[in-house]
């Protein structure tokens, strides 16, 4: 993951574009491939994976990697540039952005879900269920089949203005 070196901790500015999903990162001037940004890039939006505290360190790692590929795909222009070494070897890009993973309670997890859906946050789901499926198809039978209020959370992804996200993953703790 990267690592944010922003402050965690949630805005009481309030914004009226709070659920839209702005794309635009405030920089000096384009960087060169290969070179570090001479000003430090702002994001207007924010990618934090929240985990149910109570997981193994394999399903944590899993858990991420699944929500981070909605995150990922859930609109243009969140992925970098393909990597390339001084030896011309062509590397996968990655999200532009850093990403905040915490931990919370299960009970925590449902209205962190619930407040990103109620505000309008891009938001991915994992339940406990998707463990023990082998595919696409059959994650989202398992999802589709549990009414909202009743997704056996094991993880959250959410993408979006700064301080909608704040206020929607407030009482989650960083991950240790």
């Amino acid at each position: 993951m990267h690592e944010n070196t922003e402050s965690t901790a949630p805005t009481e500015t309030s914004s009226s574009a709070e659920a839209a999903e702005p794309n635009s990162v405030t920089e000096a001037a384009a960087p060169t491939p290969g070179a570090e940004p001479s000003v430090p890039v702002r994001f207007d939006t924010k990618v934090v994976v929240v985990l149910r505290n109570d997981l193994q360190p394999w399903q944590e790692l899993n858990v991420t990697a699944f929500l981070m590929s909605g995150i990922a795909t859930s609109s243009e222009g969140l992925v970098g540039e393909n990597y390339r070494d001084a030896d011309g070897n062509d590397y996968l890009p990655m999200l532009r952005q850093p990403v905040m993973v915490m931990t919370a309670d299960a009970d925590k997890l449902k209205s962190i879900r619930s407040k990103a859906l109620g505000r309008g946050i891009p938001t991915a789901v994992y339940t406990e269920e998707l463990f023990s499926t082998g595919h696409d198809a059959a994650n989202r039978a398992a999802v589709a089949e549990v009414p909202a209020e009743e997704l056996n959370l094991v993880g959250v992804a959410l993408r979006g203005a700064k301080n909608g996200v704040d206020r929607t993953v407030k009482g989650a703790r960083m991950h240790e």
